[in-house]
């Protein structure tokens, strides 16, 4: 999409009014040279993030967007040098992403599983099911419950359940116009909040390495009922499907939907790829889909406790706890796809050479992702070099113990905006986890509920970001362009995040969640009342009624 002379005027002008701010840094930040850059763990750590967010935001392009926050961030960091600003960004940054063992496995794990949904789209597994599906789902609230059901089911992984979500589901939600954003909005809101309460899941064991000296299974759970975020949004995804109506951007998509428009601002790649695989395979089956589903969750299960040591003599839940997520999604992908290619040639629904052709075929579907995740990762990498979890944690420090009872309405804040801005919930707990447990002390209550406004924070802001991993995966698996899945989920996630933020409020002075948990319930459903009667003054109710 071109960009209007205004855009180009407020892109150009606030490019250069940032570069100009911190020209008078760069000099002081050179005599720091490779020691502690000069700015490290000052405000300074957000901008990069921010302006990665800002630009992509409003020229609706990824890609520069996140380029430019990273190489904002190497001129913080390295100064007027420019052989320190091109080590910062391409050396350090770029190629230390890539080279990154957890990250490269990820990589690996998204290429398997797009070669997987490539096969599984040419079984015409996946196209029986679209139409197995449609002829039993009959209306456009029972496919939007439907990827509700599916993506809470899928609560092993975040990274698997959006992209097989997507795939299974775009035929279904297609039929009966649904947008790809909303589709993309179903899939982001099921994926981090099922697994971040999911105590069976590679994000319930990483949580566990992130509370020291403590059992931290057994306070993931304790947590549970007290992460507001995730089960709010939970509440929500069933409420707008069950009370039939969208606010914000996503009720435009929804009406372009509706006549006939599914995508409104269109993904070219996304799109050209489903175009090379449109074509109908009439011996697939229904279970040419299911099969392969069930081998890699079984097997991703198996990886995880196998790499956690559960084979060699520890306890289920320690090796859950301790298990590499990156390693086993890679081990248990494997699997599945080397017994899915057996299975197909023995069903005879796809050759020996197209099976292989599945491979570069995935690889090219998930290039956009990868090259997005990899710019996301280089960026959360300057932030962490510029010190932005030091200034997050003299933020925070300075509040004191006087603020107890709201103490965790202010974690939940802060692990929004660190979350928002470092797109990553996994790095924001390590670094907010602690300082929660060091601010709340012995006092286990207030621990608990602190812990659980890092996590539901984390998730919020994750799933606010347009940087996050999370997201880009939930776009990919919508076939969704990127920046029209952040707008539209957006206003659905503040509504949520606000009325947790009042919830928190509630729990630092109840200290109880079956006192809590049901005010925040009643404050959502009058939210949401609220903003019904508001579309429909507006006249932006669905006027296509639903199916017999």
């Amino acid at each position: 999409m071109g960009l209007s002379r205004k855009s180009r005027f407020v892109f150009i002008s606030g490019l250069t009014l940032l570069m100009l701010l911190a020209l008078p840094m760069v000099a002081f930040a050179e005599e720091e040279a490779e020691a502690q850059p000069a700015l490290y763990g000052t405000f300074w750590s957000v901008v990069p993030p921010l302006i990665a967010i800002v630009l992509a935001l409003i020229t609706k392009e990824v890609y520069s967007s996140l380029f430019l926050g990273v190489l904002v961030g190497g001129i913080l960091y390295a100064g007027a040098s420019l052989p320190g600003i091109l080590d910062r960004v391409f050396v350090q940054g770029i190629i230390g992403s890539l080279s990154d063992g957890w990250n490269v496995g990820i990589l690996i794990f998204l290429v398997i599983l797009g070669a997987l949904v490539v096969l599984m789209n040419q079984s015409g597994g996946s196209g029986a099911f679209g139409r197995w599906a449609a002829s039993r789902i009959k209306t456009r609230g029972g496919a939007q419950r439907t990827s509700i059901f599916l993506g809470l089911l899928i609560f092993v992984d975040d990274y698997f359940n959006c992209l097989t979500v997507g795939s299974v589901m775009r035929p279904v939600t297609d039929s009966h116009k649904i947008s790809r954003a909303k589709l993309a909005y179903l899939i982001d809101a099921t994926a981090a909040p099922i697994c971040i309460i999911a105590p069976i899941s590679s994000w319930a064991a990483a949580v566990s390495g992130f509370v020291p000296g403590e059992n931290g299974l057994k306070i993931f759970i304790e947590a549970i009922p007290y992460n507001f975020y995730a089960l709010f949004t939970i509440v929500m995804l069933f409420a707008i499907a069950g009370m039939k109506f969208d606010f914000g951007p996503m009720a435009k998509y929804e009406k372009n939907a509706l006549n006939g428009d599914l995508f409104t601002v269109r993904d070219q790649e996304a799109i050209s790829n489903e175009l090379k695989q449109e074509y109908i395979n009439e011996k697939g089956r229904v279970i040419d889909l299911i099969i392969p589903i069930i081998v890699l969750i079984i097997s991703c299960l198996i990886a995880m406790i196998y790499s956690g040591g559960f084979f060699s003599g520890e306890t289920f839940v320690n090796a859950f706890a301790n298990c590499d997520a990156s390693v086993s999604l890679v081990f248990g992908s494997a699997v599945a796809f080397v017994f899915t290619v057996v299975y197909y040639m023995c069903r005879r629904v796809i050759n020996f050479k197209n099976c292989m052709g599945s491979l570069p075929e995935g690889f090219k579907q998930m290039v956009a992702p990868i090259l997005i995740l990899t710019l996301a990762w280089t960026l959360k990498g300057m932030t962490d070099s510029l010190g932005l979890e030091d200034f997050i944690k003299g933020t925070v420090g300075q509040l004191g113990n006087g603020f107890m009872i709201v103490y965790p309405a202010i974690m939940f804040l802060i692990a929004c905006l660190l979350a928002f801005a470092s797109g990553t919930s996994w790095g924001t707990f390590g670094m907010l986890i602690p300082l929660s447990m060091a601010v709340t002390g012995t006092t286990s209550e207030m621990m608990i509920i602190g812990i659980s406004a890092c996590l539901a924070g984390a998730v919020c802001g994750d799933h606010c970001s347009p940087i996050s991993d999370t997201t880009v995966m939930s776009s990919a698996g919508a076939g969704c362009n990127h920046i029209s899945h952040v707008q539209t989920q957006l206003p659905y996630a503040i509504t949520v995040a606000a009325v947790s933020f009042v919830t928190f409020i509630v729990a630092g002075i109840t200290k109880n969640p079956w006192i809590s948990l049901p005010i925040g319930i009643v404050i959502l459903f009058v939210v949401l009342v609220v903003l019904k009667k508001n579309q429909a003054k507006k006249g932006n109710l669905p006027e296509a009624p639903e199916e017999a």
